[in-house]
């Protein structure tokens, strides 16, 4: 790899994990340091989820699509065990219990999920 991690396609990074060329840990760990220098700056996350989280159930059949690709999810995504605001005071300390359908399929497709982007 010529680029940084944090630099890499979600493709480059996948074929990577999948060949054992690349460490999912050090792709998190990448994005993680470049996210904590831009983010006094930008302010994308409501939370950031420290290593990332992971699949913990089945994985489709074949190659996953993302393997070890670090994602960020709007807020107004349910994430299992991660406070969803919708950007809302309202709904500040709600941790709900399930993952939206979309978050479950990234998560079994092999991507790390490590935050929640604001909204408006």
């Amino acid at each position: 790899m010529s680029r940084p991690l944090w630099q890499e396609s979600a493709g480059t990074i996948a074929d990577g994990v999948d060949k054992g060329e690349l460490a999912v840990d050090d792709i998190v760990s990448a994005h993680e340091e470049v996210a904590a220098a831009w983010e006094p700056h930008v302010h994308a996350y409501l939370t950031r989820v420290p290593g990332g989280i992971r699949s913990e159930g089945e994985a489709p059949k074949g190659r996953k699509l993302l393997n070890g690709v670090p994602v960020a999810i709007k807020d107004n995504l349910c994430t299992r065990g991660v406070a969803t605001t919708c950007g809302s005071r309202i709904l500040e300390g709600y941790v709900p219990p399930y993952d939206a359908t979309v978050v479950r399929r990234l998560k079994a497709h092999g991507a790390v999920i490590v935050g929640k982007t604001n909204l408006d």
